[in-house]
């Protein structure tokens, strides 16, 4: 199999946990500063001796450069269907598991609020996706199977559920789940949506928070607009209060669709679990 390593926490849950159901993977990274290193250590604990690709794409658009990170996932896949096409068991025409790892709850990353409808919240491992893009896979003759087992799992019951709980206590801390990661110097902000759904995960795990260098808007309670008024902090803050008020069905809305998913209910769920998550940690930070 290929597992895709992206220094991230969800990742390394999938790593852990296919090495300790006895699979062999091909570990895949995409290079990224901050990560590149830790990639390498998570590799080397969870499974010595494993194989282990960094690729980079290097791109020098010959036009003004667009600066985010939205191709970003794609290319990652991508590295890990060349990978995946170069393991010999595919000259046989069997296909490789491609194992993507990623908590449901960010999987369906449902609009918090209706400012992040559309194309501001962005999917790039949401079912509809991958199943979209297996189709191209498989019309292509690229023998990989995109697979993803914790659709239905909540980031905090990844941690919960670890199969090696001392290897995951070790390794978590130097994960990185912060979208503005490099802009803070390699540091957690703590404040931005994956930073909270990271906070809510550990205190859903029921561990104390000990993320390397911690995190640079900890105190989330704290009325001003670094914290309580920035806009990741208002806008998890709403949702939460959406749910509590008229259940997740009004902050779902129109974001699941049977024709595209199927059975709805397991992805609602997840998506309840993930807001409890976060309400959880908002309560304790005193956000209000």
């Amino acid at each position: 199999m290929v597992c895709l390593l992206s220094g991230g926490m969800d990742s390394l849950v999938g790593a852990i946990d296919a090495v300790h159901a006895g699979r062999r993977p091909l570990f895949v990274s995409q290079k990224a500063k901050g990560d590149t290193v830790d990639q390498i250590k998570f590799a080397e604990l969870i499974s010595p001796g494993t194989l282990h690709l960094q690729l980079s794409h290097n791109a020098r658009p010959p036009c003004p450069s667009e600066r985010s990170q939205r191709a970003r996932s794609i290319v990652f896949l991508a590295f890990g269907v060349l990978a995946a096409s170069c393991l010999e068991i595919t000259r046989n025409g069997v296909s490789v598991d491609l194992l993507v790892p990623e908590n449901g709850f960010i999987s369906q990353n449902v609009p918090l609020t209706p400012l992040r409808t559309g194309s501001l919240s962005t999917r790039t491992t949401h079912p509809f996706y991958f199943r979209q893009l297996q189709k191209v896979l498989d019309a292509a003759g690229l023998l990989a199977t995109i697979t993803n087992p914790y659709e239905f799992k909540t980031k905090g019951e990844m941690l919960s559920e670890c199969r090696d709980q001392a290897l995951l206590d070790q390794l978590a801390w130097n994960s990185t789940s912060c979208s503005r990661y490099s802009r803070y110097g390699y540091r957690h902000c703590g404040r931005c949506v994956p930073c909270q759904v990271r906070r809510g995960a550990v205190v859903a795990w029921g561990n104390t928070d000990r993320t390397a260098k911690g995190y640079k808007y900890g105190p989330l309670g704290q009325r001003d607009r670094s914290h309580t008024q920035f806009d990741d902090v208002r806008s998890v803050a709403m949702a939460i209060d959406v749910v509590a008020r008229d259940g997740v069905e009004s902050l779902i809305g129109g974001a699941m669709n049977r024709e595209m998913i199927g059975d709805v209910a397991p992805y609602r769920e997840v998506v309840r679990r993930g807001i409890e998550e976060l309400a959880a940690l908002h309560r304790r930070e005193g956000v209000t």
